[in-house]
């Protein structure tokens, strides 16, 4: 008994749903529609650094610490001459850092470390800013002209950086929400519906790539390797469907 009142309930369940479809069908509107859709939307712009930075290293390599230290004492001078001769101020635009190094040991030739020094290796950063990006850029390629003189640089590479990214953060995102709402009009147009108000925003991460670049990362990107840089932002938007 129980058996065929079980069998009985689910034939009228499917009846009901039976007559739900084709009433919906008859309506033309879909049973299972939804009252929202979420749209990516996204804007970018093309911008030029405005600051720069360049991080070099004075590298000496002397039999003892007091003659290492004695020969980056006479190199200093010749550097900041030379960052002179090509137009920075080496009060503002030069900052020379504390100089570090340490003792190297010699080894048998068993490969054993002994306590008889081998060298000392002395080096002192100098780091070079301006605003005029194309300075940096030039002196990055040529300060290693100062090998011919004998002095030993290690050249990291520049980081270039625009200082309006803030402003241009928030005038982005709300191009890009813009923007998906005009890909969720063109995505409803041929239902009959139209965008109604947002219900839910969620801000993607942004993508600072050289200008040519299509790499992506869910972390984002931030480059400073370029002058020109392209600045990616994308808003993931839910809005009614009226």
């Amino acid at each position: 008994m129980l058996e065929r009142i079980e069998k009985l309930q689910v034939a009228i369940l499917g009846l009901l749903l039976a007559f739900g479809l084709i009433a919906a069908v008859k309506s033309g509107v879909s049973p299972f529609a939804r009252n929202s859709v979420t749209v990516t939307g996204s804007a970018y712009e093309i911008v030029q650094s405005d600051s720069g930075n360049l991080e070099i290293s004075l590298s000496v390599r002397r039999p003892t610490k007091a003659i290492a230290y004695s020969t980056a004492k006479k190199q200093l001078p010749e550097i900041l001459k030379y960052l002179e001769s090509k137009g920075f101020d080496t009060k503002k635009d030069v900052d020379v850092k504390s100089m570090n190094g340490y003792e190297s040991y010699k080894y048998t030739p068993n490969g054993v470390n002994t306590n008889e020094i081998a060298y000392y290796q002395l080096s002192q950063p100098i780091v070079i800013k301006s605003n005029d990006v194309n300075k940096i850029k030039d002196i990055s390629l040529d300060i290693t002209s100062l090998m011919d003189k004998g002095i030993d640089i290690d050249v990291r590479n520049a980081n270039y950086s625009y200082s309006k990214l803030s402003d241009l953060k928030v005038d982005l995102l709300n191009r890009a929400t813009k923007d998906a709402k005009q890909r969720a009009s063109a995505m409803l147009k041929s239902t009959n519906n139209r965008v109604g108000k947002i219900e839910s925003v969620r801000m993607g991460v942004f993508q600072i790539t050289p200008v040519d670049s299509t790499d992506v990362s869910d972390m984002g990107i931030n480059d400073t390797s370029t002058i020109e840089k392209k600045i990616t932002a994308v808003s993931n938007v839910t809005f009614k469907v009226k």
